[in-house]
């Protein structure tokens, strides 16, 4: 459904892979509070 358009993501920004420096930037991200949809940390 997402790929046919019918549903909409709200992933807004995606960190990879998970390390100490994206850690500290998803949380920066989210203690701005300017930051709408979801932050997703992937690659282990």
């Amino acid at each position: 459904m997402l790929d046919s358009g019918v549903l909409k993501s709200t992933v807004t920004k995606v960190l990879s892979p998970i390390d100490a420096d994206n850690l500290k930037e998803a949380h920066k991200l989210l203690e701005s509070k300017r930051m709408i949809g979801k932050v997703v940390l992937s690659g282990f």
